[in-house]
């Protein structure tokens, strides 16, 4: 029995030891976020230069915390809106794309009329850009970033990245009509003519600028020969010999256009 009361104590101040460990660490963690705030009184631009400092180190989260304070307590509302945006670059430089995106937005809901709203929206933008990885992967990037970008265009038009943001619509046009493309040749492999050929014109009509439309004027013609429609399938090959003759896919359609001659 003696043994057993013993054995409850020791148990006991284990436990004890335990619960001082933990409380010990929890203090040194709070007390250790709190010496992240600069001395002295609130000060907003030393807030932010501490902020700064904190984002060179990747030390994101106590910057974040910093520049939530001055969000907050900013009752200017000067400093306010440059911390907000660097909360939203943080987020970006983490690669976390849906809270950046979030807090983007939240920018531009908050502060409409601030010059730093066009890059804001830009940011909304390029955080889709930067996820586009081929037309097979890419298209709901592409779609969003086109979606992005064009609302860019129109909300700020004069926005300091025009020419940068036509090369970027350039290729979130090229990548959705690169996927319009492989839809309509996984069709056309399947010998779905019909779908495919639906594909193909969709695609041309909706991205007639398509870099690679002399493949899509071939399948064309090929869906509309293997579906029995002759004379259309003589009229798309005719236009891709006489709109692009230095084609490589020019000696293919000349000899189907032979073959449909006999």
């Amino acid at each position: 029995m003696v043994f057993c009361i013993d054995g409850l104590s020791r148990s006991s101040t284990f436990l004890l030891r335990m619960l001082v460990i933990f409380l010990t660490l929890i203090a040194l963690s709070c007390s250790a976020k709190k010496e992240i705030r600069p001395e002295g009184d609130f000060n907003a631009e030393k807030y932010l230069a501490m902020a700064n400092d904190l984002i060179e180190k990747k030390n994101y989260e106590d910057a974040r915390r910093l520049l939530l304070e001055v969000k907050n307590r900013d009752l200017t509302k000067k400093y306010a809106p440059v911390a907000q945006l660097l909360i939203a670059d943080t987020y970006t430089k983490e690669d976390e794309s849906d809270l950046a995106v979030q807090e983007y937005k939240k920018f531009i809901e908050i502060y409409a009329d601030n010059p730093n709203a066009s890059y804001a929206q830009y940011q909304i933008a390029m955080t889709y850009f930067n996820q586009i990885e081929s037309p097979d992967r890419g298209y709901g990037a592409a779609a969003k970033a086109l979606e992005e970008f064009e609302k860019l265009k129109k909300t700020y038009p004069r926005n300091p990245y025009k020419e940068l943001i036509e090369l970027r619509i350039d290729k979130c046009r090229t990548t959705l009509a690169g996927y319009e493309f492989l839809v309509g040749e996984f069709y056309f492999r399947k010998g779905s003519f019909k779908a495919a050929l639906g594909r193909f014109q969709g695609l041309r009509t909706k991205y007639p600028d398509y870099k690679n439309e002399p493949l899509v004027l071939y399948h064309i013609a090929l869906s509309q020969k293997n579906i029995g429609n002759k004379d259309k399938a003589v009229e798309y090959f005719t236009l891709l010999i006489q709109k692009y003759p230095n084609d490589q896919l020019v000696k293919e359609a000349r000899k189907a256009l032979a073959s449909l001659s006999k």
